[in-house]
């Protein structure tokens, strides 16, 4: 198979996020994001995003099938745990392969209930509690099919106890585990069983997502790993989550079938997830190189911009834009290449007062541009500017105003590529 058409839907979640970061630069695949017409970040980064509807619309699996037909999408990534569900309950209807484990592995991680059901003979799991068998305190409350710790309240009393049984949808009172978190990241292959199994600890927690998190030494991890396995057939991707109970023992959160959305502290040791997936569908043989590095992750929210601006020349300056602090500023460059790949003719204009093309040269910059204009009359920089439709960038405000003021174009300053580098149309 040569490349392959992937469609992640929901596109917009954490998870739909890191399989984008995974996939976007891979040879073997053609990605393509799809979700609700609602504000979310998949539009922002994915080069190809669809509307899709909520899976509770009625009308939902007909416009999915549409897409992957029009698309010729071969895989789906599922990237949220409700639609890992409503796809493989649908699989006969959808004309492309759901990458995720079979139904009813599916079915039994989705229920917290479920899931300790299965496994409480061969891993601990927490104890649970009816509302009657309740002697002390503190204790958890959560939904049945949460994820991560959204909808998790700690009550210290009957009181909140019943508040919380009252507010959280399908609840299930759980023991309270005090001490450290861990996500294990697996891999594993339908006839050779767990490939990789690699645990981190959850540092730091936003919305029910590790945002801080590090990878360490969890000796007793593989050997959990392996009897979930053991017992549920998973496929490719997955993961569980591990919490240290009052005397130390780890006692087993959950399981998902599916990327994680800090799987990225692992993928960028060696272990591309979705990518390995895919292979892992298609039966190829499977090696894995791993950096024996320890990884540290953290998470912050990132910017993403959409200008209503087209223009068909970029015209950039040199000293203290391109060359900052005498070194290549990389968002300026990366603009540059953005530009370069999109056929936008890259025109550097400066009045450097030295050997240009040694400053050039110095940096490696030489080649790099379709024109280099090097002004030394002192004359505007606007009377070298040809195109109608340019883009004006320069650190001096002068300059840009008096570019702005004779030719009407956009003109922005070191600070504001950001806003150009990280919009999906440029």
């Amino acid at each position: 198979m040569s490349t392959r058409r992937v469609l992640v839907f929901p596109a917009g979640t954490e998870i739909g996020l890191e399989i984008y970061q995974a996939l976007k630069n891979c040879k073997e695949v053609e990605l393509y994001g799809a979700g609700q017409a609602i504000s979310n970040h998949a539009p922002f980064v994915y080069e190809c995003f669809f509307e899709l509807p909520n899976i509770n619309d009625p009308s939902w699996l007909d416009a999915l099938v549409t897409l992957c037909l029009k698309l010729k999408i071969d895989y789906i990534f599922p990237a949220y745990d409700d639609v890992i569900v409503a796809l493989t309950q649908n699989l006969n209807q959808i004309p492309s392969v759901v990458l995720t484990s079979p139904l009813e592995v599916s079915r039994i991680t989705r229920s917290k209930l479920l899931t300790y059901k299965h496994l409480a003979s061969i891993v601990r799991v927490p104890k649970l509690y009816s509302v009657d068998t309740v002697r002390e305190f503190p204790l958890l409350i959560k939904p049945d099919r949460g994820q991560g710790s959204q909808g998790v309240t700690l009550v210290n009393n009957r009181l909140e106890l019943e508040n919380a049984l009252q507010r959280i949808n399908d609840p299930i009172i759980s023991e309270y585990l005090p001490g450290e978190e861990f996500t294990v990241d697996c891999f594993s292959d339908r006839e050779k069983g767990l490939l990789f199994c690699g645990a981190r600890v959850r540092l730091r927690m936003r919305n029910g997502i590790a945002v801080h998190t590090q990878t360490v030494d969890l000796p007793q991890a593989s050997e959990i790993a392996t009897r979930i396995q053991s017992v549920l057939q998973l496929r490719g991707a997955w993961f569980f989550q591990l919490k240290r109970a009052k005397d130390g023992d780890l006692a087993l959160l959950e399981i998902a079938p599916r990327i994680a959305g800090s799987m990225s502290t692992h993928r960028v040791k060696g272990v591309n997830f979705p990518l390995l997936t895919i292979f892992e569908h298609e039966r190829l043989p499977i090696q894995l190189l791993m950096s024996p590095v320890k990884i540290e992750l953290d998470r912050a929210l990132q910017n993403r911009f959409r200008l209503s601006i087209d223009f068909e020349a970029l015209y950039i300056d040199l000293d203290d834009t391109l060359i900052l602090r005498d070194r290549v500023n990389l968002d300026a460059l990366r603009l540059v290449y953005s530009c370069i790949n999109k056929k936008i003719p890259v025109i550097l204009i400066t009045r450097h007062a030295d050997d240009l093309h040694a400053m050039l040269a110095r940096h490696r910059l030489t080649n790099l541009f379709d024109e280099v204009v090097h002004i030394t009359n002192g004359e505007c920089k606007s009377n070298y500017i040809r195109h109608s439709a340019a883009i004006f960038i320069d650190d001096s405000f002068s300059e840009r105003k008096r570019v702005h003021d004779i030719l009407g174009i956009p003109t922005f300053d070191c600070s504001m590529i950001e806003g150009l580098i990280c919009n999906p149309d440029i």
